[in-house]
């Protein structure tokens, strides 16, 4: 991971937001956006993967991420990657597939959510098995 004051700021945001919540398997949330902030490698893109689900999935606003500081690089990928329920998914990965920032992140984000192995074997079921085809699709409408 890049350390910088962007990225600090970016980690203990993402850690205070998902601190209390837990993924699909169980395991504390905060896993999973500092796994795909790992694979980065600018100051943006670690920024926008440790926060490209706070404004999804907490109470945090993009306004309340600009007022914090964060440049508009992110504000807009992290607006691309915050999926409208009101969008059908793949409209919305089409969306996200011209902005490079926001597509590296769903790459990585897509490419840990599909990976079964982070589940328990009896875990397996055929809503898993679902979700990963859907994002397998994804992946590759995205690196066409």
């Amino acid at each position: 991971m890049i350390y910088t004051a962007q990225t600090k700021k970016a980690l203990r945001l993402c850690f205070k937001a998902h601190k209390e919540q837990t993924d699909k398997t169980g395991m504390p949330y905060v896993f999973h956006p500092f796994h795909l902030a790992e694979q980065m490698q600018d100051e943006d893109s670690v920024t926008v993967a440790l926060l490209h689900d706070v404004v999804e999935d907490t109470d945090y606003t993009l306004e309340d991420l600009r007022q914090m500081g964060f440049p508009e690089t992110v504000i807009a990928a992290l607006s691309l990657l915050t999926h409208d329920p009101a969008v059908p998914y793949m409209e919305y990965v089409a969306a996200i597939k011209p902005n490079p920032l926001a597509r590296a992140v769903k790459l990585a984000d897509l490419a840990h959510n599909s990976d079964l192995s982070r589940f328990e074997a009896d875990e397996i079921d055929d809503w898993a098995r679902a979700r990963q085809g859907k994002y397998q699709k994804a992946i590759a409408f995205l690196q066409s």
